[in-house]
């Protein structure tokens, strides 16, 4: 359909004119939610035909992402911005603002100039529930908790995480990548982070002092799944100065974290207990751990190494 200007052009010098004008105005008029802003607003039908084309570009545009199929290929005239009706002087106006879509883009974006740790390999990136074999309880049992995840959570409520344990292989981080998909899908931004890994850029990043750019990056994603915690080799540092500091962060905001380990809650706090110099500080991994059930409910899966 054209847009509302476009076609006053071509009708004003038609036969008929202020009966096609009028059949464009109620078009406009009707939209439920053009509807609903003149009415809260108690705009006269006077004024809201003064302002017929702003109402008509709202209209044509794609609201909360329904029209465009991905940030890529968005329909609107500032790709990832979508309009919104304001009053503004007794006039009715028109702004501009981030899209779902693309509060989640610049959120990674952000992540990602900050933390290089964030891994997903190729066949999680498109992973989904349904492509999960649920061939033994546990394995449907994780899923339905999965889904009671995505399901409940709501950015700015406290929403509990999950601790996904079992045998390497039996496919913890496709989980992972199942439920950042299905978050992507509501326009919520998470983070997966390869926690081994991420202990070795936190090291490095000693050297050129970004340590704390990086914890805070950590410490702020919506939604934080640490993978394989666990397969590291811990130091007192990483777990209580980085570690607790992230999960003490988001125990206060309400920030939900996820893990993936081939420990248990018991065998992670042994772990934990036992730093890389061989020092047993079992008071500060009970802390850790305190931590972690706090945020966290656990979920064993089990099942045939998937990798072979």
């Amino acid at each position: 359909m054209k847009k509302i200007n476009e076609a006053l052009g071509n009708m004003k010098t038609s036969p008929g004119f202020d009966k096609l004008y009028e059949q464009a105005k109620r078009d406009v008029l009707s939209d439920p939610a053009i509807r609903a802003f003149i009415e809260e607003n108690e705009i006269s039908e006077k004024s809201a035909a003064k302002s017929l084309i702003k109402l008509d570009e709202y209209r044509s545009q794609s609201h909360l992402c329904d029209k465009c199929p991905s940030l890529d290929e968005c329909i609107n005239l500032m790709q990832g911005y979508e309009p919104e009706l304001v009053m503004r002087h007794g006039a009715v106006e028109l702004e501009y603002k981030r899209c779902p879509r693309k509060v989640r883009d610049d959120e990674m974006k952000h992540l990602r100039r900050h933390v290089k740790s964030l891994y997903m390999p190729g066949d999680v990136l498109k992973a989904t529930f349904s492509q999960v074999e649920l061939d033994n309880r546990s394995r449907l049992s994780a899923v339905s908790k999965a889904k009671d995840f995505v399901d409940g959570y709501k950015p700015g409520e406290t929403s509990k995480g999950l601790y996904i344990h079992g045998k390497f292989g039996v496919g913890k981080s496709f989980l992972f990548g199942a439920i950042a998909n299905e978050l992507a899908e509501k326009h919520i931004a998470s983070m997966i982070v390869y926690f081994p890994e991420f202990v070795r850029e936190m090291k490095q990043s000693l050297n050129d002092q970004s340590t704390g750019d990086k914890v805070d990056a950590v410490k702020s994603a919506p939604v934080l799944m640490i993978d394989d915690i666990g397969a590291e080799t811990m130091s007192s540092w990483i777990r209580d100065d980085i570690l607790g500091t992230i999960l003490q962060h988001r125990m206060l905001e309400g920030l939900p974290v996820l893990f993936t380990s081939n420990f248990n809650y018991e065998e992670l706090e042994h772990h934990l207990t036992h730093s890389q110099r061989g020092e047993s500080e079992a008071l500060k991994a009970a802390r850790i751990m305190e931590r972690i059930k706090y945020l966290t409910t656990p979920v064993e899966m089990t099942g045939a190494n998937r990798r072979h």
